[in-house]
């Protein structure tokens, strides 16, 4: 499987790599080995010594530069290698690995794995994550061993939460919801409305915690290969928004291969009173059954089903709640044909 290579992907979150450390990570089908420089400016490179292929984080780290553990070459930050230890010390012109620019932002280390010029305006806005936001947040990650855009497709469909979700994030009465898909350019916008609505149970913990209707929403934000943004609350039946309770979801997946994807997850409350620590402890149990005990099982067992069938070849059904995944997915092949096109005409 291709993937799109100009486009900023999420590589882990940025505490994760450190000053002094390696840290490894698989990202589109290609081992990558980060670093941070001893003023922290991240690092990425290809984790493979071009000399006989070893990993590059299986060596060590000397002051800025990598040194691989099996014959000690040395590698900069540009991928250049800076010192061969053996005979007369010439370094061959073939001695260099793959650089990628990384870059921190909204707490998450983004990478840009294309040729074009990675550019830092093109990563999708998560300010509410910012440090000085004034938002509540939370965060986590998840390995699906399915690819990407089938977890991507059960963002965009929002319908599923309705049955596999019943009782934390939907309810039944939300399969009768009023959608509405817009694009505006390559970015897609899936929105819900669900007038007078069973009470989802983590809404009704951040709520009036009385179990009545309530009108309730989710509008999911798609910026491609990979960036989901969900802005979902409730509120009662006629009143406005401002009077309800609603949350920011992050939602961020970057394939690791064909077959596998990583995904990063983030939830940021506005500003306003703080929960206590047992409410927070439960809203946070049932994210983790959500996203763990029920989206992953069926997200694993459908890429299990398609195997490495195309996913067109296998004639899927279609509703009219797949509008959203369906321009998603033919926006993807757009996207990386015309890059397997630029690189055909260099």
């Amino acid at each position: 499987m291709s993937f799109v290579k100009n486009a900023w992907y999420v590589a882990c979150w940025s505490d994760e790599v450190k000053v002094g450390e390696l840290f490894t990570r698989t990202l589109l089908d290609e081992r990558v080995v980060f670093y941070r420089r001893a003023d922290g400016t991240p690092v990425a490179l290809r984790d493979r010594c071009p000399h006989r292929f070893i990993p590059l984080s299986m060596g060590k780290l000397r002051d800025d530069v990598v040194e691989c553990g099996y014959h000690g070459l040395q590698f900069d930050s540009s991928g250049a290698c800076v010192r061969n230890p053996h005979g007369d010390g010439r370094i061959p012109a073939a001695a260099r690995v793959q650089a990628y620019t990384a870059h921190d932002r909204h707490g998450m280390l983004w990478i840009w794995m294309g040729d074009a010029a990675a550019d830092p305006a093109l990563i999708p806005d998560y300010g509410m994550l910012d440090e000085g936001s004034g938002y509540r947040t939370s965060r986590g990650q998840l390995h699906i061993n399915a690819n990407y855009e089938l977890m991507g497709e059960n963002l965009l469909d929002l319908s599923h939460i309705s049955f596999l979700h019943e009782g934390l994030l939907g309810s039944p009465e939300q399969v009768h919801a009023k959608q509405e898909v817009v694009q505006d350019g390559d970015r897609l916008q899936c929105n819900r409305w669900m007038p007078n609505v069973s009470v989802p149970g983590v809404f009704d913990m951040l709520f009036r915690r009385d179990g009545r209707p309530v009108d309730m929403w989710t509008n999911m934000r798609w910026d491609p290969p990979g960036c989901f943004l969900l802005d979902t609350g409730v509120q009662a039946p006629g009143e406005s928004r401002e009077r309800g309770a609603w949350y920011y979801g992050i939602h961020i997946l970057t394939p690791e291969t064909a077959r596998t994807t990583h995904y990063h997850f983030a939830a940021a409350r506005p500003p306003g009173p703080e929960l206590d620590p047992e409410t927070n402890a439960r809203l946070a149990e049932m994210r983790r059954i959500a996203f763990e005990d029920q989206d992953k099982p069926i997200i694993d067992a459908q890429q299990e089903a398609l195997g490495d069938n195309d996913f067109w070849d296998m004639k899927p059904v279609l509703l009219n709640v797949d509008l959203g995944p369906v321009r998603m997915r033919h926006t993807l092949e757009r996207l990386r044909k015309s890059e397997a096109a630029a690189d055909q005409a260099r």
